[in-house]
This record gives structure tokens, C-alpha cells and sequence, in this order.
């Protein structure tokens, strides 16, 4: 097989404009070229080649492809027979790696890329598609707009099923490709259903999946493609395919939450834009990040959901040594709006005036007081100490720990003491109304929070208020609680949501929530002085004298405070007689 790296190379070498001009006459008309189409004939111009994205579209029979699509497509070549023709032009030498047979998954592939021909033909004629042609109207994408991006229209009922069947592919292709589902009863059925549908490429521009957008009422509002063995969504990007050469030109990409915020801002003429498959960013699709660009730019939306978002996607950045800004949009706006209204220099402006990451966190804290008190401090400490362990960069991380020293008024030596882990830990400063579990006294304490959250919407209302995704230290029970608080538990992976399934049948038994939360606060909060306590006796020891008074009467007054808060033995033996959950 040839290797991937080198058909990349291929791809990118190929001259798309000379290739295509040996068959028809080619014109410049702005950025691409137009020229009568070389697949069904005609004297009109109607067939478009865009050299900056390696691709051609014809808007009469709406072929489209790369340059081995097109040796594919026009001279009956076989897709290995393809790249090695387009690697002798541009004089790339294709070194072997062992037998070369045909991709297993090819059948696979061949599914999906006849799924996206027949789902781009029904948006473009079904009389059923008009909803989808009246959204596109409505988000101002013209239909020509989302021929040339391959958008598609997933009908409902069974035509999906028999035009497959009618073009030879096997229902067991179907199903492991992802395109069809089987129900309990045995019978199978579409995947996708009253659908606008987004293609989804691998970095070689092969369709490996999907992304469908309900029209109307439904849930859930995107539905992606399983995973299949041509598809990992944890390891692919949105529109990666086509950004990856902006992203090496201008040294940055543009990460953004959906598939419309990557079309838009595209067509705004910022074409390093890029969105994760509906699920938090993952290590794997930081790293294709950091191969093509060293810069990101986060531009999510402002809202609570979309800065815990922000925050998440930063910090699995920051540990690929990339440099992080945060572009911050206005109140109520998504960079799809944003570009309707304002265009691309409103956009760009925003994006100039990013800022670090980590600047934009403590933006927030100040803004909300939390350097004003000292129990806010400690709490302002915990939001940002997961953002200094993540920087993986040893200058950024001293910058920050540098940073971080100055506005939360401790030394940068505690503090760098604290990232590391290196400070003491206490024994829990409370008694616990449930038992620990393998995972420790603080895996507990969050287990209880989620237990409660899952109560009633009320009282998930009620956590989310005063719980942040940073008060957990789990990685299972942090991802069950991000999910929750974005009303999206099936973008949980295989542990975490059968974690949440485990909470859901544990319930909190006879326990009241009130209880269980007035535990749960507490013991965070008394953890959280305890760390300070445990700083502030750690200064005193090193204090000059003048110092040491100070220092001593401001751990007493926080002592004093944490043993306030702390839990009464009543909860705990109500918990223990009537059976609290985990015991």
C-alpha cells in the first residue's frame, strides 16, 4: 500500500489546472477557473476548478473530486494506478511498503462516497427537500453554495435503503459503513432521516462519514456517523481536508464549535477554520493541529456552556505546546452570526484582539471579584492551576506560573510547589456521609455531586451554579458532569457513559439532596482550605519575623472559617442509618 504521507504529498505537488487544461480549455475567473465541463461535454462554462483546495465541481452533473478522482473518473484508472500517475507528473518517487494488495475497507469507502453522490442529488431535486433548501435560504447559503461544499439531504421513510440496494451495495456494506441501523426487531433502516446532511473528509479528502442536522423538531440536534473502521471522530477535524494549507500559510487555525461556523467563517475567505465532530477536543485532533499550524484560536461562543468548552479545548492544546488566544465575540452572537452581520473585517477584528488563554480566564475572575477575597483567591487558584499543569512548553508554563504568582498575590515558588504536586496533601478535613470507593475520598465527593445533579432539574440548576468542571479531579466523573451541563451524554465515550448509566441506577436512595449537596459543598470547600492552610503554615516557616504574626492570624481566621463549614456528625449518622449511596 502506498503510504499515506506520500499520497498527502502527491496531492499537494499535483498541478490540478494543468492536469484538467489537457482535456478542456480552463479560464481564470477570480480565484478558481471555469472552463466546459470534460465529463459531460457542453460549450458552457459551468465546470469549476478552485486550485487552493485541490478540487473540481461541475454544477450539471456535479462531479467533484481531487486530481485521482479525476484520473479516476476520466481515464478508468483504479485509485493506487491514480496516485502513481499523478506522482510521475510531479516527479514523486513512490516508495513500497511490502505487498501491495487493495484496501480491505475500500468497499467501505466506496459506500459512503455513493451515500454523499445520492444525499447531494436529493437537497439539489426532491420535492421533500425544499425544508433544506429554505433553511440554506434562511442561513443565506445559496444552493450553489452547498453543492460546491457536497451538502446533502437525507429524506425520510425508505428511499435511502432502495436506491442502495438498486446500485449493488450490500446491506452488511450499509450497516458497517454507518449509513444504516439495525432495529431490536432484526430490520434495518436509514441512519440519517430528515437530515441536512455535512460531509465529513479524512486528511486525503475521502468522505468518511457524516453530520446531520435535524430540520424541525427532533433530537438529537446533530447526528454523526458511528464509528466505523474508516471513521474516528476523536480523530479527525471538520474541514481539515481544506483548511490544512491556509493553516501552514498563515500559521494559525481558526477552531470553531459547528459545521455552519466553519462554513461561514470559509466563506468570509478565512479558510484555516476548523470544528471537532460534536464532542470535547481530544488529544489526537490536537495533534493533527500542531502538525499544520503553531498557533489556535478559540472561537467559541460567550455563553457559560461555550467558555467551559473554551477552556477544555485549551487546555488539551496547551499540553501539544501550541499557543492558545481566545477571541472573544459579543454577547449573543456565534461566529456564523457574526459574520452575517458584520462580514469577514468584523471577524478578523475579533480575532486580532485575542488573547492568551490563560489571560482570558483570569479576565473572567477578576471580573466576577474572585481576587478580592481570600477564600475567592483560593477558588480563582483552582480555575487556573489546570491550565498551568496543561502547558507542556517550559517558557509558557514559567510565564504562567509568573503571571498567575502576580494576580493571586502568592509566591511563584508555592505556586510552582502546587503545580507540581509536590505540597502535602491533607487527610480529608470533613467526615464523609458515603464510603470511599477505590478511586479516594475526592472521586466520593464528586460522585455525590453528579448523584444530586441527576436528582430533578432543579437541582442540577442549582449545581451548576456553584460547581465548576475544575472542582473534579476524575477524569470519568469531570466528563460525565461537562456532559450533563451541555445537555449532551451521547458525546460521552464507552467508560464515562456507562459511569453515568451506573449513577442513574444508584439514585440517592433515602438520602435527601439537600443533605448530600450541604456535604459535598463543604467538602470541597473545606479541601480547599486546607490547601491553603497547609500554604500558609509552609510561609510562615520561612517568614521573617515581622511577617510571621500576619501570616499566623490569617490562618487562624481561615481555620476558623473551614471548621465553621464543616459537616455535623448529625448528617453523617442519618446518612449511615438510612443507607447513603456507595455504602
Amino acid at each position: 500500500m502506498i503510504p499515506d504521507d506520500v499520497i498527502e504529498q502527491v496531492r499537494e505537488a499535483s498541478d490540478l489546472i494543468a492536469i484538467i487544461g489537457e482535456h478542456v480549455e480552463l479560464k481564470r475567473t477570480g480565484s478558481d477557473y471555469r472552463g466546459p465541463c470534460p465529463f459531460h461535454g457542453g460549450t458552457h462554462r459551468n465546470f469549476a476548478v478552485i486550485p487552493k483546495k485541490g478540487l473540481f465541481y461541475c454544477f450539471v452533473c456535479h462531479e467533484a473530486g481531487n486530481v485521482f478522482s479525476f484520473f479516476m473518473k476520466k481515464l478508468g484508472m483504479d485509485y493506487p494506478t491514480a496516485v502513481r500517475e499523478a506522482a510521475r507528473r510531479a516527479g514523486i518517487v513512490i516508495p513500497e511498503r511490502g505487498t501491495i494488495g487493495p484496501d480491505p475497507r475500500e468497499p467501505l469507502f466506496n459506500a459512503v462516497a455513493t451515500a454523499a453522490d445520492w444525499f447531494a442529488r436529493q437537497l439539489r431535486e426532491a420535492p421533500e427537500a425544499n425544508i433544506a433548501r429554505h433553511y440554506l435560504v434562511s442561513r443565506d447559503v445559496t444552493l450553489e453554495t452547498a453543492q460546491l461544499q457536497g451538502l446533502g439531504y437525507a429524506p425520510r421513510g425508505v428511499p435511502f435503503l432502495e436506491a442502495m440496494k438498486g446500485l449493488g451495495l450490500r446491506e452488511e456494506v450499509l450497516l458497517a459503513a454507518g449509513l444504516l441501523i439495525k432495529r431490536d426487531d432484526g430490520s434495518v433502516a436509514p441512519r440519517f432521516r430528515g437530515r441536512l446532511l455535512f460531509p465529513i473528509h479524512d486528511l486525503r479528502g475521502r468522505i468518511v462519514a457524516f453530520s446531520g442536522r435535524i430540520l424541525g423538531e427532533g433530537e438529537p440536534k446533530y447526528l454523526n456517523s458511528p464509528e466505523t473502521p474508516v471513521f474516528h471522530k476523536g480523530q479527525l477535524l471538520y474541514n481539515l481536508h481544506a483548511a490544512k494549507h491556509a493553516m501552514r500559510k498563515t500559521e494559525r487555525a481558526i477552531l470553531v464549535e459547528g459545521q455552519f461556523d466553519v462554513l461561514r467563517v470559509s466563506l468570509a475567505g478565512l479558510e484555516e477554520v476548523v470544528a471537532p465532530l460534536g464532542t470535547g477536543l481530544t488529544d489526537d485532533q490536537a495533534v493533527l493541529l500542531q502538525r499544520h499550524a503553531p498557533h489556535v484560536i478559540l472561537l467559541y461562543d460567550s455563553d457559560d456552556a461555550g467558555l467551559r468548552a473554551t477552556f477544555r479545548a485549551g487546555d488539551v492544546l496547551l499540553r501539544h505546546k501550541l499557543r492558545v488566544s481566545v477571541a472573544t465575540m459579543p454577547e449573543g452572537e456565534d461566529p456564523d452570526t457574526l459574520v452575517r452581520r458584520g462580514g469577514a473585517a468584523t471577524l478578523e477584528g475579533i480575532l486580532k484582539q485575542g488573547i492568551d488563554v490563560l489571560e482570558r480566564k483570569i479576565q473572567i475572575l477578576e471580573r466576577k471579584g474572585f481576587f478580592g477575597t481570600l477564600p475567592g483567591r483560593r477558588r480563582a487558584l483552582d480555575a487556573l492551576l489546570p491550565t498551568i499543569r496543561a502547558a507542556a512548553d517550559p517558557i509558557a508554563r514559567d510565564l504562567y506560573l509568573s503571571r498567575v504568582a502576580e494576580v493571586a498575590g502568592v509566591r511563584k515558588e508555592t505556586l510552582e510547589e502546587e503545580v507540581s504536586g509536590r505540597m502535602e496533601r491533607p487527610r480529608p478535613a470533613v467526615a464523609q456521609p458515603v464510603s470511599t470507593e477505590q478511586f479516594g475520598p475526592a472521586a466520593q465527593t464528586e460522585k455525590t455531586i453528579l448523584l444530586v445533579m441527576l436528582h430533578s432539574p432543579d437541582w442540577k440548576a442549582r449545581v451548576l451554579a456553584e460547581v465548576d468542571p475544575e472542582n473534579f479531579s476524575s477524569p470519568r466523573y469531570r466528563a460525565v458532569f461537562e456532559a450533563l451541563a451541555e445537555d449532551a451524554p451521547d458525546r460521552l465515550d464507552e467508560i464515562a457513559a456507562r459511569t453515568l448509566e451506573d449513577l442513574q441506577a444508584t439514585g440517592l436512595g433515602v438520602v435527601s439532596a439537600d443533605d448530600m449537596f450541604v456535604w459535598a459543598m463543604n467538602t470541597i470547600d473545606a479541601d480547599r482550605k486546607s490547601r491553603e492552610i497547609i500554604r500558609l503554615q509552609r510561609e510562615i516557616d520561612i517568614a521573617p519575623e515581622t511577617d510571621k504574626a500576619r501570616l499566623t492570624l490569617e490562618k487562624r481566621a481561615l481555620t476558623d472559617e473551614r471548621n465553621a463549614k464543616r459537616p455535623t456528625w448529625k448528617i453523617l449518622e442519618t446518612a449511615r442509618r438510612k443507607g447513603a449511596p456507595g455504602t
